[in-house]
């Protein structure tokens, strides 16, 4: 069997006596979307910055196709394959397009001092590249700021990909747009799948991740609570595990007693 493309096994990680992250365990292959599911505080954050090598953990271990690696930083992550999409996406509103998609990678043409931006082979690339995702943006010179909230998560996912991301982390690529700008994101997080990348979508809408995972990871508190097939739970019992199922009954039924018994009417 083929080694998964990034592997966690038994992760912990420590701030102090704060305990982020205990025993988490996941593997994500190539060609597939692990959903990272969890409410605010339950872990993601940390753990992906474990993944991408911006926190070393302090128990378990990585492994990339089946080797056991320490990330020394980011770059050493990426070095790797393992890019991560963060939801600032480290772009510059004022600079174009394709000055954003080569942005630290700049394709350069003359020599010595005389040396410049290749300004003509940045266009050409990110036109090709953001075709082969299939994403049509309308002038690749113009300012990314001018493109809307998709179109740019778009953007640096197609950055991403052409720039060797085998495992492509995106850290709450939806949260802040609507339902058709994420509609959007998740279309080119499906054609990114399509491509061969291993995709690790961390979000804590159920609603975005269902329809483009095959498998969830639900963290709660810093604990996995499980991994699970497309085939193995449906979109409201991930819900329930997300939300807590029990404490909400518990907490219906509480304020069920404590409502007032509505009087009736004055005659």
């Amino acid at each position: 069997m083929i080694a998964p493309l990034i592997a966690a096994e038994g992760l912990g990680k420590y701030f102090g006596h704060v305990i982020a992250l205990r025993d988490v365990s996941l593997a994500v292959r190539a060609g597939e979307v692990l959903a990272l599911l969890g409410d605010n505080g339950a872990g993601k954050s940390t753990l992906i910055k474990c993944l991408s090598g911006v926190h070393r953990p302090d128990e378990g271990e990585l492994r990339v196709d089946g080797k056991r690696v320490r990330f020394a930083s980011p770059r050493d992550a990426l070095a790797h394959g393992i890019a991560t999409v963060y939801q600032d996406l480290a772009m510059i509103p004022l600079l174009s397009v394709a000055r954003n998609f080569f942005l630290g990678n700049e394709p350069v043409v003359g020599w010595g001092p005389f040396r410049r931006f290749d300004a003509a082979a940045a266009d050409r690339v990110t036109r090709e590249e953001l075709a082969r995702m299939g994403i049509d943006v309308r002038d690749t010179s113009e300012p990314v700021g001018t493109l809307s909230g998709g179109e740019r998560q778009s953007v640096a996912i197609a950055r991403a990909v052409y720039f060797g991301a085998r495992v492509l982390i995106l850290d709450e690529p939806t949260s802040a747009l609507g339902v058709r700008e994420a509609g959007v994101v998740l279309r080119y997080i499906a054609r990114a799948r399509t491509r061969g990348v291993g995709v690790v979508f961390i979000t804590h809408n159920v609603h975005h991740a269902y329809p483009v995972a095959d498998r969830f990871t639900i963290l709660d508190r810093g604990r996995s609570r499980g991994t699970f097939a497309r085939d193995e739970i449906s979109r409201e019992e991930l819900l329930t595990l997300m939300a807590g199922g029990k404490e909400l009954d518990a907490l219906g039924h509480e304020l069920a007693r404590r409502s007032p018994v509505a009087s009736p009417p004055a005659s």
